[in-house]
């Protein structure tokens, strides 16, 4: 941004202030700004005056732009706003922080498939959703494709060509004729042209941009416009497998449909080409997947023919979005429009979504087809999302059965549970009825069955060892006693309940008898001969008498009162004469 930019500092419609200059490209510029109302950032996409001036074309621009807005979608730069005062015809858009795959690939060069996938799958699936609503972007290439600091990818422009074309029901690329507006390098041959044009222009895009992302190059490249137009029309894209020998036949296969010359013999829109390249995705190993090709190793020059910048002024022009000229070798001859002149050769598309010429009764067939089939608004169609089934209760091999009825595949792992049976599915995640994306996994999680952990033997340690070696093994200690034992020390553990070796659920409590070690001799001192010798027995000690004649009272004892002695020991007692 530059003091000299008239538009720095000014507030467009009394609400968007101008902060910086973001980008400059062929028809627009691109600021930073502020939505003064809400306390937002927003972006600022500003119609060069020489277009602004136009009322028709302001007039089909805020046509577009609301139908652009109601395309709600998570890999779209949303469009917020549109306005127009004096200075300006503009529309206010989503602020995405980050780069675009153009500064990624002038970064890296190729990237591994892998990646290239991870940015062509949302790609499409935001194209996919525009062509379902029945809208056509007319300009995929890099320099669209925005991914924020997160790594979220977004498509951005959607819906401009179409509004500079000048058509709102045709949509062709055509300014008038001998000019097309467009990026060269990623024209498709019906536009070059002058065709009638539909989604497969799109299609044709996105296999271009796919090639790029394998090699790292351009397929059809040269000095001037018209060599890469003669290109488009002459020449099949060459496999990227020739310069990126990783990338495999799969997606050889992916490149050569959907960049087809012919139109018919591509995919019907993004929706379908998604659909081939999570197919593509799923078949690839995981070695193939991440590896690197020569070319991302090696930079690719910072300012190459045919690469764009954000800043319009060092960018070659071959590939500004911009009105270009067709040399009139290039386009078909003209011939005089006669009404009982049958139709030569192929028939060429219908202007809108790609029908040939027809009776009027199969043309009203095949929109009411259309109709209900395309009755889902613009979101994905079942060949991109699809609904999670209940697979609740069900084994393995029925889960992963039920996922392929519906596109889908399931990532297993198990877990224990104290309700589910073993082998059968707890949970998914997505949950049941969520709409996925047929390329993602759905977590499927298995009953291991009820969690058992095995009581260790602690009889003999002593209690706090015993405790801590409980806690080890995931149980607790639960209540203890003690018991008089002659075999183990006093404060150690005597037994477990449950018994050492049992199973138990994690967390379970574990009684323990403690040893208070050996009996204490009782004390029999003042008593009768009768009393102690039953209080001794009771004790499980053998009494024995001493003195002459035991009738008395017991004056004495050994070994003496409370003194550790092993139960069936002696003790003897000595009873006086009175």
């Amino acid at each position: 941004m530059t003091l000299d930019d008239p538009l720095y500092g000014v507030l467009l419609d009394g609400r968007y202030r101008v902060e910086q200059r973001i980008a400059v490209g062929g028809m627009s510029t691109v600021y930073r700004g502020t939505d003064t109302r809400l306390d937002r950032t927003v972006a600022l996409k500003v119609m060069h005056p020489s277009l602004a001036g136009d009322a028709d074309f302001t007039a089909r621009f805020i046509r577009e732009a609301k139908a652009v807005a109601r395309l709600a979608h998570p890999n779209v730069v949303n469009v917020l706003d549109q306005g127009a005062d004096p200075r300006a015809v503009f529309m206010a858009m989503e602020y995405v922080p980050g780069g675009n795959l153009r500064e990624v690939l002038r970064d890296r060069g190729a990237l591994s498939v892998r990646a290239a996938l991870d940015v062509l799958e949302p790609v499409l699936a935001a194209l996919g959703a525009a062509h379902r609503a029945g809208l056509v972007h007319r300009d995929v290439k890099p320099e669209n494709v925005l991914i924020t600091d997160n790594g979220m990818v977004k498509v951005a422009d959607f819906g401009l060509v179409r509004v500079l074309a000048g058509t709102d029901s045709a949509a062709t690329s055509a300014t008038e004729t001998g000019q097309l507006l467009g990026t060269v390098s990623y024209l498709a041959p019906e536009q070059i042209r002058q065709e009638p044009t539909d989604q497969r222009v799109d299609v044709y895009a996105a296999g271009i941009l796919l090639y790029e992302m394998l090699t790292g190059v351009k397929p059809h490249t040269g000095e001037h416009a018209a060599q890469v137009m003669y290109r488009h029309l002459h020449e099949d894209v060459p496999a990227p497998s020739l310069t990126a020998p990783a990338v495999g036949p799969e997606l050889d296969a992916i490149v050569a449909a959907a960049t087809a010359r012919d139109p018919q013999d591509r995919p019907w829109d993004a929706v379908e080409l998604l659909a081939s390249v999570q197919r593509a995705r799923r078949s690839l190993p995981v070695e193939q997947l991440d590896a690197e090709p020569p070319a991302s190793t090696r930079p690719a020059p910072r300012y190459s023919p045919g690469e764009a910048t954000a800043v319009i002024e060092k960018v070659p022009a071959l590939d500004r979005t911009s009105v270009l000229e067709v040399p009139p070798e290039l386009l078909p001859p003209v011939r005089p429009a006669v009404d009982d002149d049958p139709p030569r050769g192929r028939p060429r598309p219908a202007r809108r979504f790609g029908f040939g010429r027809r009776p009027l009764i199969w043309s009203a067939v095949l929109a009411a087809v259309l109709l209900l089939v395309g009755g889902v608004t613009y979101a994905l169609s079942n060949a991109v999302y699809a609904t999670v089934p209940s697979v609740l209760g069900q084994n393995r091999e029925q889960a992963a059965a039920a996922l392929d009825r519906d596109g889908l595949h399931g990532s297993f792992s198990e877990q224990f549970s104290e309700s589910a049976p073993e082998g059968s599915v707890i949970s998914t995640d997505p949950g049941v009825g969520t709409r996925v994306r047929k390329s993602d996994a759905v977590k499927v999680v298995l009953s291991r069955g009820p969690e058992r952990v095995q009581v260790p033997d602690v009889k003999g340690r002593p209690l706090a060892d015993a405790a801590k070696a409980l806690g080890d093994a995931r149980l607790t200690a639960g209540t203890s006693r003690e018991e008089y034992s002659d075999t183990v020390p006093k404060g150690s553990v005597i037994s477990t309940e449950p018994a050492a070796g049992s199973r138990q659920s994690p967390g379970s409590p574990v009684a323990l008898t403690v040893s208070k070690g050996m009996h204490a001799v009782p004390d029999v001192e003042g008593m009768s001969k009768e009393d102690a010798t039953k209080a001794l027995q009771d004790a499980g000690f053998v009494p024995e008498i001493a003195g002459l004649i035991p009738i008395g009272k017991v004056t004495g004892q050994s070994p003496a009162a409370d003194t550790p002695a092993r139960q069936g020991s002696t003790v003897t007692i000595t009873i006086s004469l009175f």
